[in-house]
């Protein structure tokens, strides 16, 4: 390897850096998520082993008997150094050595054979009732609430309490509070009614919004095309405001111009027309005004690189079509728009990655409102991994949504890269064969 190309991997190891920080291992990462069960309750790292009582009712459905669910509900209580050692914090040494010497290393089947124990203190007896049955609380032995660090923790304990080794496999995949690889997001994801719903808001919300952007766009740049350089510079840069915008104060100007006390309904009030939201009232004035405001920042897009593909066509071409008796809008359909074909494609494949992906602007104008009937694939993933009202982040889930739209995106841009005949349209000219 010579000294140019070591200094030409040089120069792009900070861009080869960035494509694998930023890209690539987001993409990996996403589908590494995707296939496990990792939320805030089983944590990122890794978890521990521990058994509640309100985890014994779903145990029978994890595989473990029944017998061995009563073994764990029930408990023995025992004077042994550990449990002395908080009855001693508790209630003081003298108790808990005189219990010692009358009853050190006994075990009692219930908490009324530890109490009656307790009684037999004569030195200092315990006379309240509700103190002799916290005291007798302290020596109960149960690892119900406990935390084991390790497997092979959680496994001696139980092996202690006496579970059969036929439960203890059961018993210890149910106790495991981290996350595990699994296929189960997937199969989620095909169940649940709600994933239909928002697949069929995602198609509706791409297909209209592309239709908007690259319609109009289009639209935008043949009209200004015709116009002296000025103003057509002065109008695309009008329209190219919705891009360049912060998206929070861009949606902020739409939801003034929708709300009850806005802009349309002080416009309507003189007519009777009663104010209401007219963003979110129903399902209808949501849609529509999600497409327009997704749409005309993608419009300004296309109308500037359209713009940019119109101005590189030779005007000799317009010139010969004048001559032959072409009209404005022959002009368009035979000389203009046969030409356009490759910016369209970019458009329309660019234009339909972004929108399958993308969910800010209808985070901030609808949030999927109202009742989720605006609910797209992409801000589905977000609330289910990063934003929910349940406070339970479901990552794994949420990355099967999003590995979803990735497999999604490359399927369509493959489709769009066959119907628009992507090999003719990078083939050399017949002139250079």
């Amino acid at each position: 390897m010579n000294r140019q190309t070591l200094l030409g991997l040089g120069f792009l190891s900070p861009a080869l850096l960035a494509v694998v920080m930023f890209f690539l291992l987001p993409v990996v990462l996403t589908v590494v998520f995707a296939f496990t069960n990792m939320s805030t309750s089983t944590g990122i790292l890794g978890g521990e082993y521990q058994i509640s009582e309100s985890d014994l009712r779903r145990l029978p459905a994890a595989g473990v008997r029944e017998e061995a669910v009563e073994m764990l509900a029930g408990a023995d209580y025992a004077v042994r150094a550990d449990t002395l050692a908080l009855f001693a914090a508790e209630f003081g040494d003298k108790r808990a050595q005189e219990l010692e010497a009358l009853h050190g290393g006994a075990s009692f089947d219930d908490r009324r054979a530890m109490e009656r124990a307790l009684k037999d203190l004569r030195r200092d007896p315990i006379r309240s009732v509700r103190e002799r049955k916290a005291a007798a609380e302290l020596f109960r032995i149960s690892i119900l609430g406990q935390r084991f660090p390790t497997e092979a923790a959680f496994v001696e304990a139980i092996t202690a309490l006496g579970i059969p080794e036929a439960d203890q496999a059961a018993l210890t995949e149910a106790a495991y509070t981290g996350w595990t690889f699994t296929t189960q997001n997937f199969e989620l994801l095909w169940e649940l009614p709600a994933t239909w719903r928002y697949a069929l808001n995602s198609a509706l919300y791409v297909v209209l919004t592309l239709a908007f952007n690259v319609g109009f766009g289009l639209f935008l740049a043949l009209s200004t095309f015709y116009l002296p350089t000025r103003t057509a510079q002065t109008f695309r840069a009008i329209w190219f405001l919705p891009r360049i915008l912060p998206p929070v104060l861009y949606v902020l100007m739409w939801q003034w111009l929708t709300w009850d006390q806005g802009f349309i309904s002080a416009i309507l009030r003189p007519f009777g027309i009663e104010p209401i939201n007219w963003m979110r009232h129903t399902a209808t004035h949501a849609w529509t005004f999600i497409v327009l405001i997704n749409g005309c920042v993608g419009a300004s897009l296309g109308m500037i690189l359209f713009s940019s593909s119109l101005r590189a066509i030779p005007e000799t071409q317009l010139f010969a079509a004048q001559v032959d008796g072409a009209n404005r809008w022959q002009q368009v359909r035979f000389v203009l728009l046969p030409q356009m074909r490759w910016p369209i494609l970019f458009i329309t494949s660019y234009q339909t990655l972004s929108l399958l992906t993308s969910f800010e602007y209808i985070l901030l104008a609808t949030d999927g409102g109202p009742g989720r009937q605006t609910e797209v694939w992409a801000l589905a993933a977000y609330h289910t991994a990063l934003s929910n009202y349940g406070g339970n982040l479901e990552y794994g889930l949420g990355a099967a949504y999003a590995l979803a739209l990735v497999i999604i995106g490359i399927l369509l841009s493959a489709l769009y890269l066959r119907f628009f005949n992507f090999r003719d349209l990078v083939a050399k000219p017949r002139i250079e064969q």
